[in-house]
């Protein structure tokens, strides 16, 4: 029998030590997912520099230091690796700065560093250590705490009046993460 452990742990991921505390805890690590995510609505003449830095911080230097604590444990000979086989990194990001979005300059910019981020790693990280780096990015998911603030009720009930469209659930989010890391994903 094949047991699998997996946890999640509270932090803040613009802390160094929250950070660090997540992969202490088993000593090695096979997988990381990284889906931190700070948005608001806000049109950009009333965005603060320091409501867009928290933003960046969040979403942008919170993937990237994830990801840069993590390289130890993930890479090829690290704790409970053999010579041959690193880990793999799933960053969830999202679409919107695929186009122009109204009100979320902030989140349209951090997004686009994730993606940045991940096809960078994906290409160092997966030449020199063997680690699988690939990004998830969806369209709405319904039941989000994102669809809830960031959507009006009333344009909601819009598109949910149309027969064609759907939003996304949690578990298709799930499915691509659980395809990603398997061997099928190779």
């Amino acid at each position: 029998m094949f047991l699998l452990q997996a946890i999640g742990l509270d932090g803040d991921v613009r802390k160094e030590d929250d950070a660090a505390r997540t992969f202490k805890h088993f000593g090695r690590l096979d997988i990381l997912v990284n889906a931190a995510a700070g948005n608001f609505l806000v049109p950009a003449e009333d965005l603060s520099p320091n409501g867009f830095r928290t933003v960046i911080d969040i979403d942008s230097i919170g993937t990237f230091r994830m990801c840069h604590e993590s390289l130890k444990y993930l890479k090829k000979r690290g704790p409970g690796k053999d010579l041959f086989t690193g880990g793999t990194i799933i960053n969830i990001t999202a679409v919107i700065h695929y186009g122009a979005s109204w009100y979320q300059i902030h989140a349209s910019t951090a997004k686009a560093a994730v993606d940045s981020i991940t096809r960078s790693l994906a290409l160092e990280w997966g030449e020199d250590h063997d680690i699988r780096v690939n990004g998830i990015a969806p369209e709405a998911i319904e039941d989000t705490a994102g669809l809830v603030k960031l959507a009006p009720e009333e344009i909601l009930s819009q598109i949910k009046e149309k027969p064609l469209y759907t939003f996304g659930e949690k578990w298709d989010i799930d499915m691509a993460a659980l395809y990603l890391a398997s061997d099928a994903g190779l």
